[in-house]
């Protein structure tokens, strides 16, 4: 979002996915929702250029349920969409709206195919089979689809779109050294500062790393420390589930009588006291 916030460069990214070459940056109507969050997620870029809405989005985690999130994504921009220009819905007259076009860039570590398509339909809670109102001979479908088109953007995958559009070859770059260097390094600092220097020196994201080196390096520790701490929670919780689980099974294993040695043939002198001062409790 960041990288492709000028209007320019995310032109070039539009024609390297389209085989277009729109060089009038008037003729985009970005249309990103700054003040709408779900689930504490904004979406990425959105734009009108044409007849169609695009929506773009990045991904670092596979996620099969970016289809539904379009949905809820979609449904925004086509109301603020819908009330900029002025369009009676209650009108006998058919409304004209942008078609819309859903790309997500995905440079996780999980491995994927250069490109796939995800479907809400997916995620419906079974299969839906057509079927036929022998009354009306009309056949019966689900009333909605939202596709998204999924591109891996991770080095070696998609070049000739990478070659087209060279900041996005630049991005994908750059993540790999981020991900090199935290890897080699124990401190996290060091790594960021290591992974700038070299992508600068290599003319990796040179002009935007110049002038906003302090920016970046905010957001990549600062994405880093959430996923540090979201990780550190999940185990804290998983340890505390563990522990409280095992004194449970000692606390039952004392009311079945079961002698203290065969107890701690199994767990810690310090787990069986901790499950002796619970009981009490």
């Amino acid at each position: 979002r960041f990288i492709f916030k000028n209007p320019k460069d995310l032109l070039s990214l539009y024609n390297a996915l389209n085989d277009t070459d729109y060089t009038d940056v008037s003729d985009l109507t970005v249309t990103t929702l700054d003040d709408i969050v779900y689930m504490s997620y904004k979406n990425d870029i959105s734009f009108i250029l044409g007849s169609e809405m695009s929506l773009f989005e990045h991904q670092s985690t596979f996620n099969p349920n970016m289809p539904l999130r379009g949905l809820f994504y979609f449904s925004s921009l086509y109301k603020k969409y819908v009330a900029e220009n002025n369009i009676d819905i209650y009108s006998s007259k058919r409304a004209q709206i942008p078609i819309p076009r859903y790309i997500i860039f995905y440079n996780g570590r999980q491995e994927m195919p250069e490109r796939c398509t995800l479907r809400l339909s997916d995620a419906f809670s079974k299969v839906c089979d057509t079927t036929e109102d022998k009354t009306s001979q009309f056949i019966f479908q689900p009333a909605m689809e939202i596709t998204a088109h999924m591109i891996n953007i991770n080095i070696g995958n998609n070049a000739e779109l990478m070659k087209k559009c060279r900041l996005l070859y630049d991005y994908a770059a750059f993540i790999g050294l981020i991900r090199d260097y935290v890897s080699q390094e124990n401190d996290i600092n060091t790594a960021v500062t290591l992974a700038i220097n070299q992508a600068i020196s290599h003319n990796i994201l040179k002009e935007v790393l110049s002038v906003h080196i302090a920016e970046v390096r905010d957001m990549i520790l600062t994405e880093y420390n959430e996923e540090q701490h979201i990780k550190n929670e999940k185990n804290i919780s998983y340890d505390d589930g563990f522990n409280d689980g095992k004194i449970e099974a000692i606390k039952n294993m004392i009311k079945l009588n079961v002698p203290k040695d065969k107890i701690l043939e199994c767990y810690s002198e310090a787990e069986y006291n901790a499950a002796i001062k619970d009981d009490r409790n």
